[in-house]
């Protein structure tokens, strides 16, 4: 039977020790896989990302949690199903959850993906790591600075192995790109650009009616770590159904689109200019922000420069990324391919002592091999926290309406206090962060 918490029960149950697992993968897991526990079963959770865990022969699905019961029943349906027509499989019986503390106080879970609301990536990622989990977190890795902090510096300290779930860095248009401009071959960056797409397609929705809450849904748990507000579906998501949810266009839950997509784009950004581990030393721009429950910025135009004097323009426009040299340039425009200021560029081998990302693997097929090989994954929460950062003081910057001056070692604004006071932002109880 499953322990019966509520979120404002976390401190107490914080101070509890952690017990970790006694075993270590392999010879102790079950058909010596890496057994895998999906934290969110939202849309992102259902396809892909439960998907590939599925047909991944290094892993093995077998706990799910979400606090919407219909959700909750379509994954396991979706899991029993698959495990049961394997041919000399046997069905797991996956187990489920209203509660993610239930799944981390298991010894036998190696590792979970979080694909909740943003707003919980940074507890629930601080807590399985603390509880001896590595950690899968989709993108955007978390809706502030200062949380972003705080996850990074318990995985490390945990020693688990972490991944930002952003499948571009497995897509050959963009590694192709970082490949080609990490080995000079667009000489000294001089510029770069990253546009991701309108957040909102020009259809903001004002204030709702406040609603019942559905039967059997948790809502109290789904706000978590936010402050209490009243229940109403475009808050949260549609029931029954799998289109885009609400929360995405709300500041209490996520930042928008410019951390939504910059995500994508601005890791790519980083992955080019080698900055993936730092940031830029300045930035600027404008803003305009929608009005009414879904309140996210909906337009921005923003200036960045690293301390190199590289400069990056971010802006809502289509979702690409384009890096200037001394020597030409490069474009990689989403679902469309890779341009150069010409062929000889685009079409330069790589050598066999330069650097090359032609083996870099899938985001899941990453994460699980990692965890086998005890090493790095190609985007750990620090890379993955680093560019949603950068998104986020740009969002600052826009919310100001100022430029400002930013220290990437220390992670603060210069002498600004009323930017740093929006580095963090309000919670209800620790929830580890």
């Amino acid at each position: 039977m499953a322990i019966q918490h509520k979120r404002r029960d976390f401190l107490t149950y914080a101070a509890m020790p952690l017990i970790l697992p006694s075993r270590v993968f392999g010879a102790g897991a079950p058909s010596n896989k890496i057994t895998v526990a999906m934290l969110g079963m939202g849309r992102q959770a259902m396809r892909p990302n439960l998907d590939q865990f599925l047909q991944s022969p290094d892993s093995q699905v077998v706990a799910l949690c979400d606090v919407d019961p219909w959700r909750l029943a379509q994954a396991k349906n979706k899991v029993d199903a698959f495990y049961g027509k394997q041919e000399g499989s046997r069905n797991p019986d996956v187990k489920t959850y209203t509660d993610f503390r239930d799944i981390l106080a298991r010894g036998d879970i190696d590792a979970v993906m979080i694909s909740t609301p943003d707003h919980w990536h940074a507890p629930m990622g601080i807590m399985a790591a603390q509880a001896g989990k590595h950690v899968c977190i989709e993108k955007p890795l978390t809706t502030c600075v200062a949380h972003g902090r705080a996850l990074c510096d318990a995985v490390a300290t945990a020693g688990v192995v972490s991944r930002t779930d952003s499948e571009f860095r497995g897509k050959s248009l963009f590694w192709r790109m970082a490949e080609l401009v990490r080995n000079g071959r667009i000489g000294k960056i001089v510029r770069m650009e990253s546009g991701v797409p309108n957040p909102l397609n020009g259809k903001p929705i004002g204030p709702q009616k406040t609603m019942p809450v559905p039967k059997g849904f948790d809502y109290d748990m789904w706000l978590g770590p936010a402050f209490d507000a009243p229940y109403t579906e475009r808050r949260v998501h549609p029931q029954h159904a799998w289109s885009r949810p609400g929360w995405m266009r709300i500041d209490d839950y996520c930042n928008g689109m410019i951390s939504n997509w910059g995500s994508h784009l601005n890791d790519i950004v980083q992955w080019c200019n080698n900055s993936e581990r730092t940031g830029p030393v300045s930035v600027t721009g404008t803003g305009e922000f929608s009005k009414g429950l879904w309140n996210t910025v909906s337009k921005f135009n923003l200036e960045y420069e690293y301390a190199d004097g590289v400069k990056l323009r971010y802006k809502i426009d289509r979702p690409y990324v384009r890096i200037e040299g001394t020597d030409g340039w490069l474009q990689a425009d989403y679902g469309k391919g890779l341009s150069a200021s010409s062929k000889d560029i685009l079409n330069s081998p790589i050598e066999a002592d330069e650097v090359s990302y032609a083996s870099t693997l899938e985001d899941k097929v990453d994460f699980l091999q990692a965890i086998k090989e005890g090493r790095e994954t190609l985007e750990p929460v620090e890379v993955g926290h680093r560019t949603v950062s950068l998104c986020q003081i740009g969002l600052i910057a826009a919310k100001l309406g100022r430029p400002l001056k930013w220290d990437p070692t220390k992670e603060t604004f210069l002498d600004d206090n009323a930017a740093d006071a929006l580095l963090s932002r309000p919670t209800r109880g620790s929830w580890g962060i």
